[in-house]
């Protein structure tokens, strides 16, 4: 599913890897059956390599983890949400390209 460098995110850790973060996060809500899914998934991996020290990256999956997908308001997947101080600051619904991605997360690590 995951490399070893995205969080495996859950009801119980989210507030403490997301929430509490000291630095951007980028969390992928995800099933395993959703082929788009499974195609943003390398890129992902690419990004957490890139960005090691800047952000993280984690993965929630929609399946086992309802109560996440609905706080959050998910309703088509893959959706990303690219949280900085505990706080939405961007979202992404649907399969992105890299460049896409990385555009985002330049944003909110270089604001104004």
């Amino acid at each position: 599913m995951a490399a070893s460098h995205i969080l495996k995110l859950t009801a119980e850790n989210f507030a403490t890897h997301v929430l509490q973060s000291p630095v951007p996060v980028l969390v992928d809500f995800w099933a395993e059956w959703c082929g788009p899914c499974r195609m943003i998934a390398p890129v992902l991996d690419e990004l957490a390599t890139e960005y090691e020290d800047r952000i993280r990256i984690g993965k929630v999956n929609v399946d086992d983890h309802q109560q996440l997908a609905s706080e959050y308001r998910i309703t088509g997947i893959p959706t990303l949400l690219l949280f900085h101080g505990g706080r939405v600051e961007e979202t992404m619904v649907g399969l992105k390209s890299k460049r896409d991605l990385k555009a985002n997360i330049e944003k909110v690590l270089t604001p104004g």
